[in-house]
């Protein structure tokens, strides 16, 4: 059945693997794609039929869909235009809702402004998508006119999306460079080249590469593909730690880094440890908790946002004195972008030395020649 706004699909997920797998690791072959940093998102172009004989020339309707099945239609306003514009008819697209910024040459992708899309005020919406437009990048073709792809090999999937918006389709999707709201993903099936993409298109904010089976059929809600992230690790300074939704035990521990100027900066935090070793956290930790001269623990609350404006963002503050040694996949800004894992406890280390300077930067790359 082919998936509808009303009836939407639930994407097909990739399971994590330490590195760019051989192509023979899999039976027929695998696909290589890049990983882009984006909000996953299913499109939905139907037609708005006026009757039940008035459905072929009626104009195309966009929704689209979140990995959550949730809809990010009104906050994409400028997408929904333009795909109405460039699809040739009625289809289901997979692909990445993704922001770029920067100069003409230098363009990357950008985190921060794609999350300040999601805001519930339709005047910040509207003038948002001037300032920050968003382009869509599709990877999977799940259902064309009146055809369901979804039991069809991914081989033929891409190649008919090439076919349906590509530079060989009715949407000629990569005409007008980087800045151009529709694009298909770049795939090769040489490891070589994904091996390469996986170090050189970091530098332009892609997180990865994605390995897709050539014979799989689109799996909703399973994990068929393979994909491969940056695995990295740095010495952080403990900064609290906020306690256990439970009331019990740490929840999260809170990180930061010293700054050149001396100043420690909130730069993430981690939360997946088991009810034993939450408990265990509050002993560990008890003697470096900041306190008053009455004894009383200093009242701390990290940064509010729009996101957390209604969340309890008070945390337990450390004596900046305990060293964690944490594994991360990339940095945004100047904060981890993921939450990260904690490796192990570093009491050979001074907390003032660990800054940013210890932090691999990726090479600069043009977000243009990704999409090329």
């Amino acid at each position: 059945m082919i998936p509808t706004a009303a009836e939407p699909i639930v994407p097909m997920l990739a399971k994590a693997v330490a590195d760019v797998p051989e192509p023979d690791s899999v039976e027929g072959g695998l696909v290589y794609e890049p990983k882009w940093d984006g909000f996953r998102g299913i499109v939905y172009a139907e037609r708005a039929a006026a009757g039940p004989d008035d459905s072929d020339g009626a104009p195309l309707t966009i929704e689209i869909g979140s990995r959550g099945s949730k809809m990010l239609t009104r906050y994409f306003p400028e997408l929904v235009e333009a795909l109405v514009r460039l699809l040739p008819g009625p289809c289901v697209l997979d692909g990445e809702i993704v922001v770029r910024t920067g100069e003409p040459g230098h363009e990357r992708l950008d985190w921060d402004a794609l999350g300040q899309r999601i805001h519930p005020a339709a005047s910040r919406v509207a003038k948002l998508s001037v300032e920050t437009p968003a382009m869509f990048v599709a990877f999977d073709l799940l259902a064309l006119g009146d055809r369901d792809l979804l039991d069809t090999p991914f081989a033929e999937r891409r190649a008919l999306l090439l076919e349906t918006v590509g530079p060989e389709g009715g949407a000629d999707a990569t005409a007008g460079g980087a800045g151009h709201p529709l694009h298909v993903s770049q795939a090769t099936d040489d490891v070589t080249t994904a091996r390469r993409w996986l170090t050189e298109f970091e530098g332009a904010g892609l997180d990865g590469v994605v390995a897709k089976p050539t014979r799989a059929s689109y799996a909703p809600g399973k994990r068929t593909m393979l994909k491969v992230k940056h695995h990295r690790t740095a010495d952080v300074v403990v900064l609290g730690y906020r306690v256990h939704k439970s009331g019990s035990g740490v929840g999260s521990l809170l990180f930061g880094l010293y700054d050149d100027e001396g100043e420690l900066r909130n730069v993430g935090g981690a939360s997946a440890f088991s009810d034993a070793r939450r408990l265990e956290l509050v002993d560990e930790l008890a003697p470096f908790v900041d306190r008053d001269d009455d004894g009383e623990v200093r009242h701390a609350e990290t940064e509010r946002s729009r996101f957390s404006s209604g969340k309890d963002v008070s945390f337990v503050p450390l004596r900046p004195e305990r060293v964690v040694e944490v594994r991360y996949d990339q940095m945004e800004g100047s904060r981890f972008r993921h939450t990260v894992q904690v490796e192990r406890w570093r009491d050979d280390r001074e907390a003032r030395s660990c800054g940013f300077d210890q932090l691999e930067v990726p090479a600069a790359y043009d977000l243009g020649e990704v999409l090329a």
